[in-house]
């Protein structure tokens, strides 16, 4: 199993309340000999994203850490958005992201047990059948400010609440027409112990118990008793549960069960990010986006097609850490560990995103040769390549001006440049279209600069990528840049919606790229820097003979500034 303490990387853990808790625990044998049992618990209504890693590799990283167990359990409570395709990619991104459960659960299989235990709280006078409908129960809950109202049915008998509840799950009755209610008290200042309901009437079809079950608990009636069946000693969940533990106590000890203890920690909230379910089905449904794995989602789907890595992912949550007070991280501080991460793995290959040709006139026509280049100069064991030069090669139009501006080290006529690992290069002359175009720049070169270094030692101030024109493969490119232009995505005028924040050049295809040949063999998710450009992963859209990369991120690196910035 792996987890966030064991990345090759030298990242410094930060301090983690949750650690904390757990060494107590272990140190004081609060659970005798028994080992630390965690779980990961979403609900298969859609896919995972950068949120839910973060409390993944808490779950498992630190049950790992502490030489426990963790289960991967599905909290399968609402039939209508649940689908077995959730199912399948949560255990595939689990996966993906490094772990490996020790269980696989689902709340489902736990139906008849909850059954059994709510009858149990009907016998004890602590639970009772309310034929109000959603509407008046909100109403009779009260105010934060103001005790709630019992139900007229509060005090039916338990002959009749039995009565009534068996007949709820065999389905005699139409969704809505009844629910049953925990009996605990209507003045709690906690809205949550106000008489929560436990179950309602759903006719629909589950997808893994089928129409068996009419009746559904809800989420607070089925999630401590399921850690509980489980015995998940350290039950860990975002802040938002922290006024939903009184009743994931009182379940637990009203029932005389094992007691799974809950802990809640701060969510992760990214800039230029939404991490809502319903949003992000929204940007699915009303195809704002490709699907749920458009490398512009925040889904672990979506970033890992980006080409985004496990190991960054691990490497940033950990150092993150835990808290108990939400707050926002920079996106840019995820890009960075992911750069970091890429900087050391991902193959150096030359690619011309936009492409210009250059002549070299007095180059030998029909001579072609080698350059000898670095795999990557941070890995020498990933070894060197032979890239083809010719008389004809490619260079992005930016590296030319035929007018150049002030301060403008690139190629202009007259100007000297370096072409990585081949020759110095002196532009001559340009040829225009019809309609004023540059499409062609003549060259001459400097055969005594092979390998970019001169024999005289004179100097040039800009080093240039290139693709060997007659070599050169095509791709396509896609430039994926963040999907939100406004840094908190939820804050927008009144009449409007998040949708107003989209980012429109979010994405840029193109389609006349020119890469040098060794990417012709490039494999699915296969990691590469085209240098001076970015980094990019190949897409499964790719097929033989029509490549597709997809950029992960640009060079630049901006949270590295800001950290040197805070350490000077």
């Amino acid at each position: 199993m792996t987890n966030a303490n064991s990345e090759s990387q030298d990242v410094r853990t930060p301090s983690n309340f949750l650690r904390d808790i757990i060494a107590e625990d272990v140190r004081t044998k609060k659970y005798g000999d028994a080992v630390i049992q965690t779980r990961f618990p979403p609900e298969p209504n859609g896919y995972l994203h950068i949120g839910h890693a973060k409390a993944i590799c808490l779950d498992f990283g630190l049950a790992d850490e502490f030489g426990g167990k963790t289960n991967l359990r599905f909290d399968d409570t609402n039939p209508e958005k649940e689908e077995q395709e959730y199912v399948d990619s949560i255990m595939k991104d689990v996966r993906w992201l490094g772990f490996e459960w020790d269980r696989l659960c689902f709340a489902s299989d736990y139906f008849g047990q909850l059954y059994q235990w709510a009858l149990q709280l009907i016998r004890a006078g602590k639970a009772y059948v309310d034929d109000l409908s959603a509407e008046d129960i909100r109403h009779y809950r009260g105010t934060l400010t103001g005790p709630g109202t019992d139900s007229p049915y509060r005090n039916r008998s338990v002959e009749e609440n039995l009565d009534l509840f068996v007949r709820m799950k065999n389905g005699e009755f139409p969704d809505g027409s009844r629910v049953l209610r925990a009996r605990i008290d209507m003045a709690s200042p906690n809205l949550n112990m106000r008489d929560p309901v436990m179950y309602r009437i759903l006719h629909a079809t589950h997808h893994r118990t089928g129409d068996t079950w009419c009746i559904y608990p809800m989420y607070d009636f089925a999630h401590g008793q399921s850690d509980s069946i489980e015995q998940i000693t350290h039950s860990m969940c975002t802040l938002e549960f922290a006024d939903h533990q009184p009743i994931y106590r009182w379940y637990i000890e009203q029932l005389g069960i094992f007691p799974s203890q809950q802990f809640e920690f701060d969510r992760l909230n990214l800039t230029y990010t939404l991490l809502s379910k319903r949003k992000l089905l929204q940007l699915v449904q009303e195809k704002h986006v490709s699907g749920w794995d458009d490398p512009r989602m925040p889904t672990l789907s979506g970033i890992r097609r980006r080409g985004f890595t496990p190991e960054a992912i691990r490497t940033f949550c950990a150092a993150i850490g835990a808290t108990r007070t939400n707050g926002t991280t920079d996106i840019e501080m995820l890009e960075h560990f992911q750069r970091d991460d890429l900087n050391r793995r991902a193959r150096r290959a030359m690619a011309v995103l936009y492409p210009l040709k250059v002549v070299i006139d007095n180059y030998p026509e029909g001579q072609e040769e080698f350059v000898e280049v670095a795999n990557n100069p941070e890995d020498p064991s990933a070894g060197t390549r032979q890239v083809p030069f010719s008389r004809e090669i490619y260079i992005e139009q930016d590296d030319f001006r035929e007018l150049p501006p002030p301060k403008y080290y690139r190629l202009s006529p007259g100007k000297e440049v370096r072409l990585r690992n081949a020759y110095f290069i002196t532009a001559q002359s340009v040829e225009k279209d019809a309609a004023g175009n540059i499409v062609e720049v003549h060259c001459t070169y400097d055969p005594a600069s092979r390998g970019g270094n001169s024999p005289d030692g004179r100097k040039v101030k800009s080093t240039m990528h290139w693709v060997s024109a007659p070599h050169a493969i095509s791709a396509e490119i896609r430039l994926y840049d963040k999907l939100f232009s406004k840094a908190d995505p939820g804050d927008f005028e009144e009449g409007q919606s998040f949708l107003s924040n989209l980012n429109p050049n979010s994405l840029e295809i193109l389609s006349g790229a020119r890469l040098e040949p060794s990417l012709a063999g490039a494999r699915v998710e296969e990691h590469f820097q085209f240098e001076r450009v970015g980094y990019f992963c190949v897409d499964p859209d790719s097929a033989p003979g029509r490549l597709v990369f997809n950029r992960t991120l640009p060079l630049k690196d901006t949270w590295a500034k800001i950290e040197k910035k805070a350490g000077s």
